[in-house]
């Protein structure tokens, strides 16, 4: 067990996050690094893959650099993130044995015959809309959302995990599949269950640098290292944390970065919390009058504290960044000010806008 102050263990977050300075100059080692882009449809300002890399790479980013990755399938989408395709036979090796849902099992093994009339269906036609496939279903997929009755969609989202179609590219906001020999490299020798999922747990602890032991599970990429790395404290934080040795003993220069609401640094609300004293709600779902930060607000980082969240949106019609607040968790220093009206003067920029407050 080491001890870690908590400015350090809040420095590796950071500096694996590669939030600190200088930044990265290439988009697929990024993207290798951090294993993921979460994909999320709400553009108030930009998308949130563009948006994480942007916070990366700076004005070197541009959108079309990530559909020309996938294109060149340097990138493979799945149960929306986009991964590395160097990391394919592990993501894929460590869904093994999916689903583990009873309920999930049982739905496909009464519509099996519909599980091979959508695949023979893609054998001859190839890739495809999923509204171009038909739905022969026997037992219509039940739920309390919006994925009620979906039928295809629902059976395209299991065969993607199972590893039997692959999302081949996308038309607009619409995912193309096809079968996944088609789409991912041939010959892709998957490594037993057990090894996989310790290497994705390697790779997701070098990318958060620290992560705390337990918690609740999430919805497509857990928070979870098990033993992976080493165990840790940090100094006058409860838990029990695991951290990356290669993190350890290492300098540190930190940056001004406005972050995504679905930034890796943030995405664990209770570990921002308990170590960058840093609370944060995602509040578009929210009434208006309810919201505290904004419908979108970005978190702002200064070095290796959340120091606040800027509130704005791109109004691409009007040309203009339109800054509504920057909300100031702490006071900030003329310096800070100064750091953060330089990187929203940067933000506007890639985005082609002008700021307007």
């Amino acid at each position: 067990m080491i001890r870690i102050p908590i400015e350090e263990a809040r420095r590796i977050a950071v500096r694996a996050q590669l939030l600190d300075d200088p930044r990265p100059d290439d988009l697929l080692a990024t993207v290798t690094r951090l294993t993921l882009l979460q994909l999320d449809p709400t553009a108030a300002i930009a998308p949130s893959a563009d948006l994480v890399a942007w916070s990366r790479l700076g004005a070197r980013h541009r959108p079309e650099h990530l559909a020309e990755a996938l294109a060149g399938r340097e990138l493979f989408e799945l149960d929306a993130f986009l991964r590395p395709t160097s990391q394919l036979a592990i993501v894929l090796g460590s869904l093994q044995g999916w689903p583990t849902s009873a309920a999930t099992r049982s739905w496909l093994e009464a519509n099996d015959g519909f599980r091979r009339d959508l695949l023979s269906r893609l054998r001859e036609q190839g890739a495809s809309l999923s509204r171009d496939l038909p739905d022969t279903a026997v037992v219509p997929w039940r739920s309390t959302g919006w994925t009620h009755e979906r039928n295809v969609t629902q059976l395209l989202e299991c065969l993607v995990l199972t590893g039997e179609v692959a999302i081949a590219g996308r038309v607009g906001r619409q995912r193309v599949f096809d079968l996944a020999e088609r789409v991912y490299p041939s010959g892709l020798a998957l490594p037993p269950k057990e090894d996989a999922v310790r290497r994705r747990e390697e790779l997701r602890l070098r990318a958060s640098g620290i992560a705390r032991v337990g918690g609740p599970l999430v919805p497509g990429e857990p928070y979870q290292v098990g033993e992976a790395g080493v165990a840790a404290e940090v100094v006058g934080v409860p838990g029990s944390w695991r951290v990356d040795p290669d993190q350890l003993d290492r300098p540190f220069t930190g940056r001004t970065a406005l972050l995504s609401p679905f930034d890796r640094l943030i995405h664990d609300r209770r570990r921002a919390e308990t170590l960058f004293g840093f609370e944060y709600v995602l509040e578009m779902y929210k009434p208006a009058s309810d919201r505290r930060w904004g419908y979108y607000a970005l978190p702002i980082l200064h070095g290796d504290r959340l120091v606040g969240k800027l509130d704005a949106t791109a109004d691409r019609r009007a040309g203009r960044l339109v800054v509504h607040a920057v909300h100031q968790d702490v006071p900030f220093s003329p310096a800070v000010a100064d750091d953060v009206d330089a990187e929203i003067a940067a933000l506007a920029g890639w985005l082609g806008l002008e700021v307007a407050r």
